[in-house]
Formats: structure tokens, C-alpha cells, sequence
């Protein structure tokens, strides 16, 4: 649909071509996207599922990693069900204010993660660097404002960059060569010049960038420059050990963020695009409970106990 403003036709809704128009690939591409909601939900919640149920896990650096698997399951709900419905469906027509929804959801959940593990990174500093205050130094109370801190930020953050974006005019083909509504699709599509638009991205997200990697770089000297201090060979692996898990997420969400949204928009193409798109959407929520699990004692443990009680109970 479309209306006409001034010399502008404008649309009001949109086309999301999704990864193939060839039927066949379409439901290729719905078992294997179910598949992997169906493992991020389980593997995000059976880790949930499990710090609740083990004291042991009852942990600030737990208390972030559960936080992160909630996230993740809204985060990959944001896109995944929209994938599975555009593969399945013939009329992939999303409305304006769909668009403007998802949008903004995706970008309000990006900018919390952000912040997420940047606050998780600097538990570890706290943990690594003071182990006898750590209780001391990261209260239950300060966790769960860091957590609120993190979500304010974020759809804050998401408020700023949704209103930007869609105070734009787009007109001509309603076609989206992508699998949600993203930015450098949506601008392809705008009427209006983007000086200002791009000044105001730039601004946020250099900011937002500015202040979780400076918290996240400067946590991780700290880090280092303990675990350079540590006497024994051991303590130094199990140190790092602790950090391998953090930093495998933060270098797969953030390295996928930073090349999508600063690269300029000239080097950009669609098949480029969502293929980067899906490591931060699709990959990144699924990866994270198993690279906090597969290699965690802890969680480990915290499995065998827990599906001990549960097969004396059956």
C-alpha cells in the first residue's frame, strides 16, 4: 500500500523477501531455522532452568549468564518466528508499524546485550581481581541494577535510533531484500537526504560503542594484568578459564555488530547482509548457552544433580 504526500508516493508497508523465493530452498530453510529456535529456546532455558534450581549457581557471575539466556530467547524470538512464517507463507507483506516494532525491539534488545556483557565483564574483573570481596563487592542488589541499568540503556538507546529512522519518508519499491526490517535495507528505500540520519546513528551508536568497550577493554587489562601476577600455572588457566566462555560471546556478538552497521553503506549488499545479520540474530542466541556450559564444571555438575533427582522421581 502507498500514499501519496506531496510529490512523495509513500509506502506503508513492505515486501520481506527473506533468503529464497525457490519453494523448495523456502522449506529447506524452515527446517533448519526451526531447528535452531527450537535449540536456542531449549538450550537458553535448560540453562536458566538449571541456575535456578543449583545453590551452587547462585552466583553473581550466574546471575548474568541467566540474565543473558533470557535475553537471548527474546532476542532470537524478535526474528525466528518471522523467518519461519515468511518460509512458509506466500504474502510476506509486513506493515509499516510491524516494521517500526520489530525495529525497534531488535535494536532495544542489540543495545542491552551491549551493555550486558560489558557489566559481565567487569564481574569478572571484580572476581578475578578481588576474589575475597567478591560477595562483598557485587551484591545481589547491584546485580539487578546493573541488569535494570542495562535494559533502561538499551531501549533508551532503541528510542532514539527507532524515532530517527522512521521520521524518514520511503518510497518506491516496497521490496526488501532482507529477512527483517534492518537499516541499511531501509535506507535504500528513503526519500529523504540522510546527513542528519547518519550524524545521529553515528552518535549513539559511537557513544553506546565508547562506553561498553572501554568498560569491557579496560575490565580486561585489569584482568591481565592479574592473572600476569598469579605465581602458579594453574590458577593462571583457571583464571583465564573463567573468561574464554565471556569472551568467545563478546567477540561474536560485537565483531558481527561492528562490521554490519560500520561498514559504509556502499559496500553493502543483500546476500552480505543477511548473511552477517544471521550471527548476531540467529547464531549468537544459540551459541551462548553452550559456550557457558559445554566446558563449566559447574554447569556440569549442576546437570548431573538435577537429572539425578529428576530420574529418582520418575
Amino acid at each position: 500500500m502507498t500514499e501519496v504526500e506531496g510529490n512523495w508516493t509513500l509506502l506503508t508497508d513492505f515486501i520481506l523477501l527473506g533468503f529464497t523465493t525457490d519453494p523448495f530452498l523456502r522449506i529447506i530453510f524452515f527446517v533448519l531455522f526451526l531447528a535452531s529456535y527450537i535449540l536456542t529456546l531449549t538450550g537458553n532455558l535448560g540453562l536458566m532452568t538449571l541456575i535456578y534450581l543449583d545453590s551452587h549457581l547462585h552466583t553473581p557471575m550466574y546471575f548474568f549468564v541467566g540474565n543473558l539466556s533470557f535475553l537471548d530467547i527474546w532476542y532470537s524470538s524478535v526474528y525466528t518466528p518471522r523467518i519461519l512464517f515468511d518460509c512458509l507463507s506466500k504474502n510476506n507483506h509486513m506493515s509499516l508499524a510491524g516494521c517500526a516494532a520489530q525495529f525497534f525491539f531488535s535494536a532495544g534488545l542489540a543495545y542491552t546485550e551491549c551493555f550486558l556483557l560489558a557489566f559481565m565483564a567487569y564481574d569478572r574483573f571484580v572476581a578475578i581481581c578481588n576474589p575475597l570481596l567478591y560477595t562483598t563487592a557485587m551484591p545481589k542488589k547491584l546485580c539487578i541494577q546493573l541488569v535494570v541499568g542495562a535494559y533502561a540503556a538499551g531501549f533508551a538507546n532503541a528510542i532514539i535510533h527507532t524515532g530517527n529512522t522512521f521520521r524518514l519518508h520511503f518510497c518506491g519499491n516496497n521490496v526488501i531484500n532482507h529477512y527483517f526490517c534492518d537499516g541499511p535495507p531501509l535506507l535504500k528505500m528513503t526519500c529523504n537526504d540522510i546527513g542528519v540520519y547518519e550524524l545521529i546513528v553515528a552518535a549513539v551508536l559511537g557513544s553506546n560503542l565508547l562506553v561498553t568497550t572501554a568498560i569491557i577493554v579496560s575490565s580486561y587489562i585489569g584482568i591481565g594484568a592479574a592473572i600476569v601476577n598469579i605465581r602458579s600455572a594453574a590458577g593462571r588457566r583457571k583464571a583465564f578459564f573463567t573468561c574464554s566462555a565471556h569472551l568467545m560471546s563478546v567477540s561474536l556478538f560485537y565483531g558481527s555488530i561492528l562490521i554490519m552497521y560500520l561498514t559504509p553503506n556502499f559496500h553493502h549488499t543483500p546476500n552480505w547482509d543477511k548473511a552477517n545479520a544471521l550471527f548476531y540474530t540467529v547464531v549468537n542466541p544459540l551459541a551462548n548457552p553452550f559456550i557457558y556450559s559445554l566446558r563449566n564444571k559447574d554447569v556440569k555438575a549442576a546437570f548431573k544433580k538435577v537429572w539425578g533427582r529428576f530420574t529418582i522421581l520418575k
